[in-house]
């Protein structure tokens, strides 16, 4: 199978989603205290189940296996696997693999706690590729930082990175990956960057203010195949999502990947407490539309989706995340329908928390502000979205300033 002999599916509107979850993936725990909460992942699965998501015919929830060594290998170093099992086994540091930093403490069952966590992307990516599903998710996937040697940035294993490296060594000839995490994916694009096969983009706040201090737009890669956006802290959705539309849309419709990866950390929003972007739930629900509907103009539909990170456990994750898999599933959740009563109880008792009582922070409709509207030289996200266009357009046979 190959872009070449790939067609469009029929649409946003009536596709299937199968979501690879399992219980045990909230083994995946630092520990009390640290940002990366499973209750996050907990909450979203019970949100979606009270609002029916998971319950819709076309969706399926399935089991699957921890991701094995063969498979760890595909990205991580053998000696790299070796610290992982020997840390998860004895609660013991391996600090020259970045385990049993305050980012990435060691707990015990590590390994197999990272390990599933990557088993449910590459068998999001299977079913994709094998066209059992059209759409598939891991939510408690996305740990985009994790490098070959060594974690990083509360990432043990990167399970896209695994993912996009099994499609690849099983046909696909062009896989993109898309990154609105407020973080730069630079655990990714490391795993990729001499790779031309592999597209990936990466909207995050800018380097210059937030960790990992990586993500600038001449970071291009092999052939203008590496992208990245860096935007301003303050930026908003508008501005965001204009960023968003000038960059992913014209470079996926040029590259038309076998397959479409993408990453939705929540950091972004304005009430996480680790990042100085200020999105609204609303706005990322209209990011997971616009990434939607280019997997069926670009990719036949072909769409792994993991979630990442996000650090509002309750009044954020949880709906940015069910209106994911909604949005995946075909059917939308209406942006003012209410959470469901014995989910917020649910939450009462989980965290000792007042959960939202609606899907929305207030706006239904986000407005975008298109590139092909004009160029504002005096705007800082204008000047972010210029010097990406730049630094790549022209690799892909595209102006910088029309797509053309």
């Amino acid at each position: 199978m190959s872009s070449s002999d790939s067609s469009p599916s029929a649409g946003p509107e009536s596709c299937g989603l199968e979501i690879f979850w399992d219980e045990r993936l909230t083994s995946y725990d630092f520990g009390p205290g640290h940002p990366m909460n499973p209750v996050r992942v907990e909450l979203t699965m019970a949100l979606a189940r009270g609002l029916g998501v998971l319950d819709r015919p076309n969706v399926r929830v399935s089991e699957f296996e921890a991701a094995d060594d063969k498979l760890l290998r595909l990205v991580h170093e053998e000696s790299y696997i070796a610290a992982v099992k020997h840390s998860g086994a004895t609660g013991l540091p391996e600090l020259g693999h970045g385990l049993g930093t305050p980012d990435n403490p060691v707990f015990l069952g590590m390994h197999e706690a990272s390990a599933l966590v990557t088993g449910a992307s590459v068998a999001a990516a299977e079913a994709v590729w094998t066209g059992r599903a059209e759409h598939a998710a891991n939510i408690s996937g996305g740990l985009h930082h994790a490098l070959s040697d060594a974690a990083s940035g509360f990432c043990v294993y990167n399970d896209p990175a695994v993912a996009i490296a099994w499609l690849l060594e099983n046909g696909a000839e062009r896989v993109a990956y898309v990154d609105i995490d407020v973080h730069h994916g630079d655990g990714v694009q490391a795993a990729f960057y001499d790779d031309p096969r592999v597209l990936t983009i990466s909207l995050h706040e800018t380097p210059r203010t937030l960790f990992p201090g990586t993500g600038f737009p001449d970071e291009t890669g092999a052939d203008g195949t590496s992208v990245n956006v860096s935007l301003p802290p303050g930026t908003g959705d508008r501005p965001w999502l204009r960023a968003f539309e000038a960059i992913v849309p014209p470079l996926l419709r040029r590259f038309r990947p076998d397959v479409l990866v993408t990453q939705q950390g929540a950091d972004g929003h304005a009430l996480d407490p680790l990042a100085h972007l200020i999105l609204s739930v609303d706005g990322q629900r209209t990011a997971y539309s616009m990434l939607h509907r280019l997997a069926h103009e670009t990719a036949g539909g072909r769409w792994v989706l993991t979630g990442g990170g996000g650090y509002e456990l309750v009044q954020v994750v949880p709906r940015a995340w069910t209106h994911l898999l909604a949005e995946a599933s075909g059917a939308p959740v209406p942006p003012g329908a209410a959470t469901p009563d014995d989910w917020r109880e649910f939450v009462r008792r989980r965290t000792e928390e007042i959960a939202p009582r609606r899907m929305t922070d207030g706006t239904e409709t986000v407005e975008i502000s298109r590139w092909g509207d004009g160029y504002d030289p005096g705007s800082p996200v204008d000047q972010a979205v210029l010097a990406t266009r730049r630094a790549v357009f022209p690799e892909h046979g595209l102006d910088p300033m029309t797509d053309e």
